[in-house]
């Protein structure tokens, strides 16, 4: 019996994203967020209930602003006191782990999903997950990209704009598209 789509994703393999188990699953992400993001920000706390039960993991005082987005959301880990600022995308088909202090600026969007290269695979909905690591007290600066398969260092700053393609050491700024290192003053 061959590996469901759902497994292979997991697994970081080539999968469909057109799968009835795999829109179940987006459909329920669709759900819990869209509650988060209609409540009012005093009922609403750090999380909407539906969205903290989806997430994989959430530190003590973590907070999503609304309007927030995520394919999956049980593949994202938030450590203690990471803050998303409003307009946030994550496209978890792999892990996202984000370290304890961690914020991201407003509209800021991680994708895990590579599609396929040949047009025949993209419309076939073939696509490989890569996650993405974020570590302790950095910055991702507004409308920041983060693709898949990168590390972004503890105390890492990753500027407003930036398309971040590759890993980002510990307490380096990268800023431009492709994301490069400069020299803090």
């Amino acid at each position: 019996m061959p590996e469901s789509e759902r497994a292979k994703m997991a697994a970081g393999e080539w999968y469909t994203c057109l799968d009835d188990e795999v829109e179940t699953l987006r459909a329920t992400a669709r759900d819990a967020v869209f509650e988060h993001n209609s409540l009012p920000p005093g009922q609403r706390g750090n999380l909407g209930p539906a969205l903290k039960a989806l997430l994989g993991r959430v530190g003590e005082g973590a907070r999503i602003e609304a309007p927030f987005h995520c394919a999956y959301g049980f593949n994202i880990v938030l450590g203690d006191g990471v803050f998303l600022n409003a307009g946030c995308t994550i496209l978890d088909t792999a892990s996202v782990r984000i370290g304890k202090g961690t914020l991201l600026g407003p509209n800021v969007q991680i994708y895990c999903a590579e599609h396929h290269r040949e047009a025949a695979g993209r419309q076939a909905g073939l696509e490989i997950a890569r996650a993405v690591e974020i570590g302790a007290n950095a910055w991702i600066g507004g409308s920041a990209v983060i693709l898949g398969g990168v590390s972004i260092g503890d105390g890492a700053i990753v500027g407003a704009g930036a398309v971040v393609t590759r890993d980002v050491p510990a307490n380096t700024t990268v800023v431009g598209n492709p994301a490069r290192p400069v020299t803090r003053r």
